[in-house]
């Protein structure tokens, strides 16, 4: 069985790496239509939460496993194309990850913004 404590970034990417090259696919792996592809599949798990408040979103996720499903495969979908787009790119994800909570705890302090946020202006 699959698991995130079980499988690693590099896994994943391996995975997407090896089900594009069955399909001879990596002439459309480029990142300008992977990247459309990610915002694409991200339009497609909003539209599952579309037209529900915040509280009727949660209970569902609770109450339907259907929808709770159809919102796993649409999270999947995204996943696996940023892994796509990592591969195309050559981007470390976990240095890329690191780095960016790294300068956003410089960005948004903790004791500055715990509880609430308000987007600082541009410097």
């Amino acid at each position: 069985m699959h698991s995130d404590q079980k499988m690693t970034i590099h896994d994943l990417r391996q995975l997407m790496r090896e089900f594009v090259a069955e399909r001879q696919w990596g002439k459309y792996h480029n990142p300008r239509n992977l990247a459309a592809s990610v915002s694409v599949e991200a339009g497609e798990l909003l539209e599952l939460f579309q037209w529900a408040d915040n509280e009727a979103s949660v209970e569902r996720l609770k109450a339907d496993p259907a929808f709770k499903k159809a919102c796993g495969e649409e999270l999947a979908d995204v996943l696996m194309y940023l892994m796509s787009l990592a591969n195309a790119m050559e981007i470390d994800v976990a240095a890329t990850v690191h780095a960016k909570m790294a300068k956003n705890r410089k960005k948004y302090p903790a004791e500055q913004f715990k509880g609430h946020y308000q987007r600082p202006l541009p410097e």
